[in-house]
């Protein structure tokens, strides 16, 4: 696999597949995050598919969220802000997309990964797949995927999990905290059930779905100007000295 990563749109049944991939826990440095939101937005506008999977590559991390050696290169707000909208940029395709999306979760997750989850029509998850918003620890906070995460799970569950950043939380837990929707103590189970899922919904009418989906994401227009004011918070808080010497001394574990 490239070094600095890839990402891919395949279309198969009228199933739009989106994957990512890069070497370090599938993170996403800005590079793949300009990627990702070009690939949703393709698979969105195109014709030849009515339902889109989201998943990435290996067999260990779904996401570790984002990339601590990008995050060290920030110098400037300009450049903070611009990193972070990069996430901003993903989640606002995925909710302005066409057409219903699902996740597939295979192992843990991580950051900007759990809002990727959230702003998933339907997640289906691997027991393995534990969650962490880790923002907090570093020194910045959960701020650009705070309205996506809250949305799914309630402001309790975003609380708990945003506070307690160091932790790991289950896929249980996720599972009952409707961040998940269902979860599988296999992959080859998973796999089968995200097929099967994904198909029906390709068969469906795409005006009706059309439709379901606008009702169902109602009340997130602001989502806009909202993630690029948080994009900014994090682009200023990234510039820290804290945050800088926690990755540091992450980096050197």
């Amino acid at each position: 696999m490239p070094e600095n990563g890839t990402i891919s749109h395949t279309i198969k049944d009228r199933i739009s597949t989106i994957e990512f991939y890069h070497p370090k826990g599938n993170s996403l440095p800005g590079s793949l995050l300009k990627e990702l939101t070009a690939k949703i937005k393709e698979a969105s506008d195109t014709e030849k598919s009515n339902a889109i999977v989201i998943k990435s590559g290996g067999d260990g991390a779904f996401c570790a969220g984002a990339s601590f050696d990008e995050l060290l290169e920030i110098s400037s707000l300009e450049e903070g802000k611009e990193f972070f909208m990069g996430f901003a940029n993903v989640l606002n395709a995925m909710r302005e997309s066409k057409k219903f999306i699902l996740a597939r979760i295979h192992g843990k997750v991580v950051g900007g990964g759990v809002g990727i989850a959230a702003c998933a029509d339907y997640a289906m998850a691997h027991s393995s797949a534990s969650i962490k918003l880790s923002e907090l620890a570093v020194g910045i906070g959960p701020f650009v995927v705070g309205p996506a995460v809250g949305r799914k799970i309630g402001v309790g569950a975003f609380t708990s999990l945003s506070l307690d950043a160091r932790s790991w939380y289950e896929a249980s837990w996720a599972l009952q905290n409707n961040l998940f929707s269902r979860v599988f103590n296999s992959i080859a189970e998973m796999d089968k059930a995200i097929d099967k899922l994904a198909s029906e919904i390709a068969s469906s009418n795409p005006e009706a779905m059309k439709e379901l989906r606008e009702i169902q994401w109602n009340g997130t227009g602001h989502w806009g100007p909202t993630l690029a004011q948080r994009a900014e918070i994090s682009g200023r808080l990234v510039l820290s000295d804290f945050t800088r010497n926690f990755i540091e001394e992450f980096k050197k574990k």
